[in-house]
């Protein structure tokens, strides 16, 4: 499906990626038609889905709403097509799975354009369990404190965001940071923050009320990459392997950044090797962690960890084991 150039460009374009999401991409279309902010785009892209996602698109006749299809090729490939597509003066990367507030377009696009030299804005979220909907109590809620200004330093060290969802991109930043690294299968968001961030400043939405609720499935990528160390590595080459960067920020700064993101990394697949049941090679990762990157708030959490074998379930936290 082509760009009908006759039709006034929207202020808004929503990039939704779409594979086997019959189940959740409803209840995101839905949070997207009740938006008070009405002038959007929502560009989907099924990316070769088997279980009926383009029905329930289509089921949901707005002309606002785009459903482009391709074999599937990965997420990907399935934003930069949704990307080239793409209309709006702004764009936002909606998981099919997730869903927004009905107040994230305007609370957001209002601190974009209280910042006009900003690349982007964003926001609190709340995780929500794989089978809640709108109404449900959310597992955690992120409301902040979140870093604005000049985010690169901490981006290296570690992904501030949850997904693309509580995330607004002025188009021209998402034009001259180029498509996402198809070849990446973890961390391919992470790494092109890295290079929106490059480009300048990003600012906060205020208020504690979340923008997006992210849907916590067991078949995501998170679940089944974040507990493996290989999996970190191909985005971790190609985010210190940009030469803005040591352009930017100098050899040995990268350097330093590198092993703090690096510190961050064994956090993650330390906290997630327990979730997945794996007690004392996560507790490894962790102490590995904290010898590399001392934290009080960690060292703490990772006394936690110890004691996990005798606290009640609602007090493992971040450590909580996955259902089955």
């Amino acid at each position: 499906m082509h760009r009908d150039l006759a039709t006034p460009a929207p202020a808004i374009s929503i990039l939704i990626p779409a594979f086997d999401v019959a189940r959740f991409i409803g209840t995101a279309l839905d949070s997207v038609l009740a938006q008070d902010f009405p002038d959007w785009e929502a560009v989907v892209v099924d990316d070769g889905s088997r279980d009926g996602t383009a029905k329930v698109v289509a089921a949901r006749p707005d002309p606002r709403i785009r459903l482009l299809r391709q074999p599937n090729a990965g997420v990907s490939a399935a934003r930069s097509l949704a990307m080239a597509e793409a209309r709006g003066d702004c764009i936002l990367f909606l998981d099919a799975d997730d869903w927004l507030a009905p107040d994230a377009l305007s609370r957001l696009a209002a601190a974009l354009d209280a910042a006009p030299g900003a690349v982007g804005a964003y926001g609190p979220y709340a995780f929500m369990a794989e089978d809640a909907g709108p109404g449900d109590p959310p597992l955690r809620l992120k409301s902040g404190p979140f870093p604005a200004g000049d985010i690169l330093r901490h981006l290296l060290v570690q992904n501030l965001f949850a997904n693309g969802g509580h995330l607004l991109l002025r188009r021209e930043a998402v034009l001259r940071a180029g498509p996402f690294l198809a070849h990446l299968r973890y961390g391919e968001d992470w790494e092109y923050w890295i290079r929106l961030a490059l480009q300048g400043p990003f600012v906060t939405v205020p208020g504690q009320e979340p923008l997006l609720f992210v849907r916590q499935r067991s078949g995501s990528a998170y679940h089944r990459m974040a507990h493996d160390p290989a999996a970190f590595a191909p985005a971790m080459r190609a985010i210190f392997g940009n030469p803005l960067l040591a352009e930017r920020l100098g050899v040995s700064r990268l350097r330093a950044l590198r092993r703090r993101s690096e510190a961050e990394n064994a956090w993650i697949i330390g906290r997630e090797l327990i979730r997945h049941g794996e007690r004392e090679a996560g507790l490894a990762r962790l102490r590995a962690s904290l010898l590399a990157a001392p934290s009080p708030k960690r060292a703490l959490l990772l006394a936690a960890a110890h004691a996990l074998p005798v606290l009640p379930r609602p007090l493992h936290g971040p450590f909580t084991a996955y259902p089955g």
